[in-house]
């Protein structure tokens, strides 16, 4: 089981601690004289004003320091940009250069396009409903048409597929073009379901794993993670037209 506590504060949760502040601060000025326990409403209110300053030094610091995470008795894991106490440990680091908003197109002339396995991709496509464009872009994305093509993580083939996967896909060659491709496009179309149809969070779990961007709920601030899903959303578009 996996918990994600959010860095934010709610809107009402801001609002309340003002008007607790601005309430204080409205009966010590009608308090006169001032009743001999009439500074604690004061207190009160700073307390409420630091309370406020440290859920925003959390949105700002912490948010850029990177995502924490904690694994309690009952062995549920727990996930925050914020953490709480010592008892989160540093997960991912995270900053700004990587979120998801500052994708950048890139130039990727580098990557030849090809036919040769169009024939192949619109037989898995077709046959498991996914976009044959959306197909060819990942391909093209992860190994470049290279059939034969191994990452230094031990990904494989055209869809760069990890054994595991492979397995679970039910992929008789990794190294088999059609084997590749099938098994690749029913993994992609799995994960567009698990993800509800959600493209980048898709695509971001076929290059990060779908753990990860479960318990996040977001694309995991991987540099690689976010250039990769900006690299086949432009492929994407290119073979759509």
């Amino acid at each position: 089981m996996v918990n994600f506590l959010p860095n934010f504060i709610l809107h009402d949760d801001v609002k309340r601690l003002r008007n607790m502040h601005l309430s204080c601060e409205a009966d010590d000025r009608r308090s006169q004289p001032r009743a001999p326990g009439g500074g604690s409403c004061r207190i009160a209110g700073l307390v409420c004003v630091l309370i406020l300053l440290s859920f925003l030094f959390c949105l700002t610091d912490a948010a850029v320091a990177g995502i924490y995470r904690y694994e309690d008795e009952n062995g549920v894991i727990h996930f925050t940009n914020c953490p709480p106490d010592a008892k989160f440990k540093h997960y991912m680091r995270e900053t700004h250069e990587q979120a998801p908003q500052m994708m950048r197109r890139v130039n990727y002339g580098n990557i030849k396009d090809s036919t040769l396995f169009d024939h192949l991709i619109a037989e898995s496509a077709e046959k498991h409903h996914v976009e044959f464009a959306l197909v060819k872009a990942v391909i093209r994305a992860e190994s470049g048409f290279n059939p034969y093509a191994i990452s230094r993580k031990g990904a494989r083939g055209l869809m760069q597929l990890m054994p595991e996967t492979a397995s679970r896909m039910s992929v008789p060659n990794i190294f088999n073009p059609r084997d590749n491709i099938d098994g690749g496009v029913r993994y992609l179309k799995y994960l567009m379901y698990l993800f509800n149809n959600d493209l980048r969070l898709s695509l971001a779990a076929y290059n990060a794993g779908e753990n990860i961007v479960w318990q996040l709920g977001t694309i995991p601030p991987y540099r690689e993670t976010v250039q990769y899903v900006q690299k086949v959303l432009d492929f994407y578009q290119y073979y759509r037209q």
